[in-house]
């Protein structure tokens, strides 16, 4: 799902490409991305692009008339630059909008259609959007800890959490943590004054640091590669792969259709986190360190001694 530095680049490329232009037509593939029945789409016919925002993860158009159009791309959902007029080929493609000189079109990969679309009508009726969580970037050491120690929980939950932080999510969270050398399942509550304040600099310096090397990749055109998972990360996406600070294979938990990656060495003191489902198939003989989960796999991998 395009977090913060992937929805901020959005807006200054969409910004620079359609602001004060007029949106001519929308042509609609998919009637499931629609949410919102009053106004219809087709009251955005004809008004001009006044201006993008962000609300947590999700895009928002402002137009004329005090017309709203917000969208969620949830996981799968992603925005391309077309010619003007593009056919919006293949089963993929959900909308198109056409401009005086080039169509935007948003597709979404895959079988499920999670995307969404609300037209809106009055920036008051935009506050249905907001989860609340707190703008990080920018935010004070107070607003940041309050933030955080609002509930009593582990620190990859609470950084996901939209109503207590917004636009970070699972790629991100990754990240920082990472960045401040904190295990993802401490509690937020068991954090020490110096603790918080490694992870509000790790937060703001992550964030920062991927909207510039975004925003350079991108340059004067279009996102176009919009993933979670990108090589240049440290952890995240990055299973067995040697961590670029001190060369551990990085790990991972699976949980739900999620998955959370660290480092054993920088993270969590050289313990390996317990996945849920290989620890209840496991049990007492989880490894609780590299060196066991080393010697388990050997174990596992060599011939059985012949009896």
């Amino acid at each position: 799902m395009p977090e913060l530095p992937d929805v901020a680049i959005y807006i200054e490329r969409l910004s620079a490409l359609f602001s004060g232009q007029v949106l001519e037509r929308t042509r609609l593939k998919s009637p499931f991305l629609v949410r919102s029945f009053e106004p219809p789409l087709s009251e955005v016919h004809g008004e001009r692009v006044i201006g993008f925002r962000r609300i947590g993860k999700r895009i928002v158009f402002e137009l004329s008339n005090d017309l709203f159009l917000v969208f969620h791309l949830m996981i799968a959902g992603r925005f391309h630059l077309k010619e003007k007029g593009d056919k919006l080929a293949g089963k993929h493609s959900l909308l198109g909008l056409d401009f005086a000189e080039r169509t935007l079109a948003l597709t979404e990969a895959g079988s499920k259609r999670r995307a969404s679309l609300h037209v809106v009508r009055g920036a008051e009726n935009l506050d249905e959007f907001s989860r609340g969580g707190l703008e990080v970037l920018g935010a004070s050491r107070g607003e940041f800890q309050q933030a955080l120690l609002l509930e009593n929980r582990t620190l990859k939950r609470a950084l996901t959490d939209p109503r207590l932080f917004s636009g970070i999510g699972n790629a991100y969270s990754d990240e920082i943590l990472h960045a401040a050398r904190l295990s993802p399942i401490k509690l937020t509550r068991s954090l020490t004054e110096t603790e918080i304040t490694a992870l509000q600099l790790a937060t703001e310096e992550v964030l920062s640091a991927w909207i510039a090397r975004l925003r350079l990749e991108v340059g004067a055109g279009f996102p176009e590669k919009v993933t979670a998972f990108r090589p240049e990360m440290a952890v995240h996406g990055r299973f067995q792969k040697p961590c670029p600070v001190c060369g551990t294979p990085v790990q991972r938990i699976s949980y739900a259709a999620n998955e959370l990656n660290y480092c054993p060495n920088c993270q969590t003191n050289g313990k390996l986190l317990a996945d849920r489902g290989l620890s209840r198939l496991l049990k007492g003989d989880w490894p609780k360190s590299l060196e066991e989960l080393e010697e388990y796999k050997a174990a596992r991998s060599s011939p059985k001694e012949s009896r």
